[in-house]
């Protein structure tokens, strides 16, 4: 059980195994060890191993998963240039797949180490494994002359010296030569001579004086022994021959000469001098040097010997880097006969210089890179070399600075290239990364290198369109299936992050979906229509379009398209008063006989529902029974007499009056007018056109006292309106009503009754509605329509008509104005009453009633359109003014309206 006792000591990180006999450290050779010092892992295995042999589950050892190597790419670079391992990806085990020869692989180095790298991907990770390669006895000692001729004079006196070759062996350690042996002989016996550097020399010693006469030759065996198991060795024979004179053999003044040398040395330099004496005279005392007979020729190759003068020069290129170190013996002979010899030995150390320019090596690189790689991330694995040694060996890597990566530093000259900083492809979708080498040799070298990083596409950018939002005009009622617009968006990503898909975003148009109205074409982003458009029903509607990518996740942007309906003129104008003929049948109007010229016989109004130039419409008679009777007003449609009324006149008068718009083409419709004229008939409204036009001054006072009278009317007005409020204020305060009963408030009580105001500007007949009622009942309308080139314009009220929303009112306000100018005059209006109004529109009192707000909407109404207050007829003359009052006044009144809970007993009152 002695035998197998195996002893295991830690040191410094190192697992040491050591065994009581030397049988037990053979069996530790092929026991592989391992052990991990700084991130490095070690093996140690003999060489000579056969193919397939296991050195270590490095699995195990580095904690990796067996079943992720494949996914994970691991592989294995060894700084030898020969690959001597391989990785079985199926158990984790690292195993032998070519010999090994410790002599090829290190030569005479005491330590011999196989340095390989592991590289794995996904994340990528670098470990350094470290195979320790351990040398057998698997050479023999050998000279490298066989045969070797000594020459001794007859007279040397015994104690003399004759160093002879050393052997050499290829193992190191115990398995180099040990020791030499001589062959069994008389006169000489064999001595070792140790150098510090460890080399053993044979010398021959002469025991006993030589006899010439006896035994003129001498032939001996020299045998070398290694330290190995088993003990190998090799023979050299030596041959002595015994000279008759020349007594004296030459000596030199030290037994080893060291010098150095720089590397950089050219053929000729003088690298030392050997000198050897010799006691002899004349011929037996020259001198003459030369290499010793078992000098390599490696050695012959790189330096020469003068042989009369003994200095040793370069004589071949020196390079440090292949060899430090020459040891070459050197060999004094006189020209005695027999010529006697010494011998010394030499080292020439060869002086590194920075000759040689460091070298980047690329482990590993991963590319491409994901731009959305965290700072950080490894994105190659590098190593620094330089053959030169001391200062001129250390390297020293570095990256650019304006790139965004960085160098961290590893073991061994090993450096990781990371991220710095982040990573946008679509600003730089490669980089050229240059890594810099330089020595810390004086003057120092360097080098660089480029390596080419990849970006990946990450999809981090939503499509942009080209604008935020788009503008289409579409005339009405052009065929389905036109192209609107197309739209585009662009994505700066690459490959399917930046393929962009086209859709319209489910919206409402009129309570319908949008997507009834339109479709786009999701690859090219151009809209169509799916029918044609009627501007009378539908003027601008929106569109929000998506793009959308095909990344994952995918990302998208919108923009809104605003499709302006442009009008055309499809319809025709249509009579809305006289109201029979507005229903198709003939008008029917009585006149007096005793009409004279200028005599208003009837007006004749029609509206367009187009708009713009459109529904500007015309009046033109175009058929009478007796045309130099009546005319008709070009634009306001009034039918006049020409001239006085006279007893040949017809008693019934037939008019066909043409309505036409300004259109193109133009859209016409006719109306039928009877008129028939009676006698004793008497005109119900005076012509106070042409009263006005008569100066007198009974007009005047006339004028007088209705301007008192309405001075006076307002006075009170304003005083009524003030007592009014200040009672309601009281009533407000103490039972929350106001000039009302509140058993008759019931139907006013609901909060969801809105006052509502409609404005229409299109055409030639202008008209505003005032809505109120319930959302869910039919509301209450009051419609005022006024023909902007009428003289006279009366004021009445229509039939009630849907409501349209105040604020869509507003906001299409000043996009109806008619181009032309709209006119107005006023005759007869009161100063007092139009001063109230301003206080009231201007917020000068405080409203708190719906009472007074009708009241107040419409003495707004009366001001802003000049409304006679006497007649309620509206003479327009004079320029529109105040569209910013009438603002003013509708924001006031509907501010009002949301503040106000009781209501007014009987609201038609108030008009």
């Amino acid at each position: 059980m002695k035998s197998s006792l195996i002893c295991l000591m830690r040191y410094q990180g190192f697992i040491l195994i050591g065994t009581i006999p030397r049988v037990c450290l053979w069996w530790c050779h092929f026991f592989l060890l391992w052990i991990t010092i700084d991130g490095q892992t070690r093996y140690s295995i003999p060489e000579e191993l056969k193919q397939g042999s296991l050195v270590g589950n490095l699995a195990k050892d580095l904690g990796l998963v067996v079943s992720e190597l494949y996914r994970r790419k691991l592989r294995i670079t060894s700084e030898a240039g020969k690959q001597y391992f391989s990785m079985d990806l199926g158990k984790g085990e690292l195993v032998v797949i070519d010999r090994i020869d410790r002599e090829e692989l290190c030569g005479q180095r005491p330590s011999c180490v196989l340095p390989l790298e592991l590289v794995i991907d996904d994340p990528l990770q670098l470990h350094r494994v470290e195979i320790e390669i351990q040398d057998t006895n698997d050479n023999y000692p050998s000279f490298l002359t066989k045969e070797k001729v000594v020459k001794i004079a007859e007279l040397v006196n015994p104690g003399a010296r004759f160093p002879l070759e050393s052997a050499q062996d290829p193992d190191v350690g115990t398995n180099s030569v040990r020791s030499y042996l001589i062959s069994k002989n008389d006169n000489f016996k064999l001595t070792v001579k140790n150098h510090k550097d460890g080399r053993k020399i044979p010398e021959l010693v002469l025991e006993k004086p030589l006899d010439r006469e006896k035994l003129p030759v001498h032939n001996l065996i020299l045998t070398a022994v290694d330290g190995g198991d088993p003990v190998r060795s090799g023979t050299s024979e030596i041959t002595v021959i015994v000279l008759d004179n020349n007594d004296n053999a030459p000596q030199f003044e030290r037994q080893v000469y060291e010098a150095n040398v720089s590397e950089k040395a050219t053929p000729g330099t003088e690298i030392l001098h050997v000198k050897a004496t010799d006691a002899d005279e004349g011929l037996n005392g020259e001198i003459e040097y030369y290499f010793a007979e078992q000098t390599a020729d490696l050695i012959l190759s790189l330096f020469d010997i003068d042989a009369s003068t003994g200095a040793v020069v370069v004589k071949g290129t020196l390079d440090h880097e292949t060899n430090s170190l020459h040891r070459f013996d050197i060999t004094a002979k006189d020209k005695g006969n027999p010529e006697m010899d010494g011998h010394c030995g030499v080292e020439i150390k060869i002086v590194d210089i920075n000759d040689n320019i460091p070298e980047i090596i690329v482990t590993s690189l991963t590319s491409p890179v994901a731009e959305d790689s965290a700072i950080g991330t490894v994105i190659a694995l590098l190593s620094a070399k330089d053959p030169d040694s001391g200062d001129n060996g250390k390297v020293t890597l570095m990256v650019s600075s304006k790139s965004p990566f960085k160098l961290n530093p590893s073991v061994s000259n090993h450096y990781s290239l990371v991220t710095n900083g982040p990573l946008d492809r679509e600003k730089n979708g490669r980089y050229s990364v240059k890594i810099t080498a330089t020595d810390s040799g004086r003057p120092p070298l360097s080098s660089e290198k480029i390596i080419r990083v990849e970006l990946l596409d990450v999809n981090d950018n939503p499509p942009v369109f080209s604008q935020p939002s788009y503008v289409v005009h579409v005339k009405e009622n052009h065929p389905p299936g036109k192209i609107l617009c197309s739209l585009t968006a662009s994505d700066p990503d690459s490959g399917e992050n930046a393929k962009v898909s086209y859709s319209i975003l489910d919206s409402k148009v009129q309570d319908v979906s949008v997507s009834s109205y339109v479709y786009i074409n999701s690859e090219n982003g151009s809209i169509y229509s799916m029918h044609s458009f009627d501007y009378e029903k539908l003027k601008v509607f929106q569109i929000q379009v998506q793009a959308k990518d095909q990344g994952s996740p995918s990302l998208s942007s919108n923009a809104t398209v605003h499709v302006f309906i442009l009008d055309q003129n499809d319809n025709a104008p249509a009579v809305i008063y006289p109201s029979s003929a507005a229903l198709g049948s003939v008008s029917h109007q009585r006149m007096p006989r005793s009409a004279k010229a200028g005599h208003l016989v009837t007006k004749v109004t029609a509206v367009d529902a187009d708009s713009g130039h459109n529904a500007w419409i015309s009046y033109k008679l175009a058929e009478a029974t007796d045309a130099s009777l009546f005319t008709v007003n070009l634009y306001t449609g009034e039918v006049r007499t020409k001239r006085a009324v006279s007893e040949q006149d017809d008693s019934s008068q037939r008019l066909l009056i043409e309505i036409r718009d300004d259109g193109e083409p133009v859209q016409s419709s006719t109306v039928t007018v009877s008129i028939l004229l009676e006698d004793g008939l008497h005109e119900p409204i005076l012509d106070l056109r042409q009263k006005v036009s008569e100066p007198s001054k009974k007009n005047g006072r006339i004028t007088l006292y209705l301007i008192l009278s309405l001075a006076s009317v307002s006075v009170l007005s304003l005083l009524t309106f003030l007592v009014l409020a200040v009672k309601c204020i009281r009533n407000s305060r103490s039972s929350g009503s106001c000039c009302m009963r509140r058993s008759d408030c019931d139907d006013y009580k609901n909060p969801n009754r809105n006052l509502q105001i409609q404005l229409n500007t299109d055409g030639p007949i202008k008209y505003v509605e005032v809505l109120g009622g319930d959302m869910l009942s039919q509301s209450q309308s009051f419609r005022s329509c006024m023909s902007p080139m009428s003289e006279y314009s009366d004021f009445t009220l229509i039939k009630p008509s849907s409501t349209t929303d105040f604020k869509e009112v507003i906001s299409v306000l000043d996009a109806s104005l008619p181009d032309s100018t709209w006119t107005f005059e006023s005759q007869q209006v009161s100063r007092n009453i139009m001063q109230i109004l301003s206080l009231y529109c201007s917020g000068g009192f405080e409203i708190v009633d719906l009472s007074v707000c009708l009241s107040v909407f419409a003495q707004c109404l009366v001001k802003i359109f000049r409304i006679d207050a006497a007649t309620l007829r509206v003479p327009i003359r004079s320029p529109l003014i105040g569209w910013w009052k009438w603002m003013l006044c509708t924001n006031r009144i509907q501010n009002c309206t949301k503040q106000s809970s009781p209501c007014p007993q009987h609201p038609a009152s108030t008009l």
